[in-house]
């Protein structure tokens, strides 16, 4: 499924938090949506998935403006794995929230095919062993991991993430931007990650969205986006920009004076 965004514009009710905001996400690519604290990159991902209404601009899904049709049918297209742990229940057990993902396709109440569904999908993920266990007890990273569960479970075509990498140890990173990377790559998903680890974004997405004060500063590649330029002007800071086995890595050095 592909995602085209023109001209978004949106206001919590005071200056725009958004303003023209248009970028292209395509089916088999994974967009990092990147910039400081108060860009716009949360807001901007719950336009996508009609949490929030743009005030000017078009959403469009497959060419269909989401506009046009039902958060029910959007939600059957669009996953949508909110920061941290906010998005499940803590007393509720890690096969339940994965289920929750079926609502979008059921009727009156989930039959042994929307079970087999969440079932498959935990076994997709390797994490069948969390199952019976309370979303509340398990990992951050494991966490990451169920909600990205219950969003394959409503057999959503697009993912969208925002910041699923906070507030987890290195591994888990590697892991869920891994997981993520492997459902774009074999699976076809188009996703769009919000991160603030530049490094992570250029490590695994196909191409970078970066933002500053509500509006797209740079798209395209990562190597053209995140220049040594272009961090300065949205983050302040001075970065040195280097390339190890084949990997653009960067390296923050000190805030612009």
């Amino acid at each position: 499924m592909n995602v085209d965004v023109w001209g978004v514009t949106f206001s919590y009710g005071g200056a725009p938090s958004l303003t023209g905001v248009s970028m292209a996400l395509r089916a088999g690519e994974m967009l990092g949506v990147v910039g400081p604290n108060g860009s716009g990159k949360t807001t901007l991902l719950k336009c996508l998935n009609r949490i929030l209404e743009p005030k000017q601009g078009r959403v469009l899904l497959d060419g269909r403006d989401i506009r046009s049709m039902s958060r029910l049918d959007v939600a059957k297209d669009v996953g949508y794995v909110p920061q941290g742990s906010t998005g499940g229940p803590d007393r509720l057990p890690v096969f339940e929230v994965v289920l929750m993902g079926r609502r979008p396709r059921i009727r009156w109440q989930a039959g042994e095919g929307d079970k087999e569904k969440a079932w498959a999908v935990l076994r997709l993920l390797n994490i069948e062993r969390l199952a019976l266990r309370d979303f509340g007890e398990i990992s951050g990273g494991e966490q990451q991991k169920v909600l990205i569960a219950r969003s394959l479970a409503q057999e959503a075509r697009v993912l969208l993430l925002d910041e699923p990498t906070s507030h987890l140890d290195i591994r888990h990173q590697l892991e869920v931007m891994g997981l993520a990377r492997r459902l774009v790559s074999e699976d076809g998903l188009a996703a769009a990650v919000a991160l603030h680890d530049l490094n992570l974004a250029s490590g695994y997405c196909d191409k970078i969205l970066m933002m500053k004060d509500g509006r797209v500063h740079a798209a395209g590649d990562a190597a053209a986006v995140l220049s040594a330029d272009n961090i300065r002007d949205v983050y302040g800071i001075e970065a040195e920009i280097g390339y190890h086995r084949q990997r653009l890595h960067i390296i923050p050095i000190a805030p612009v004076r």
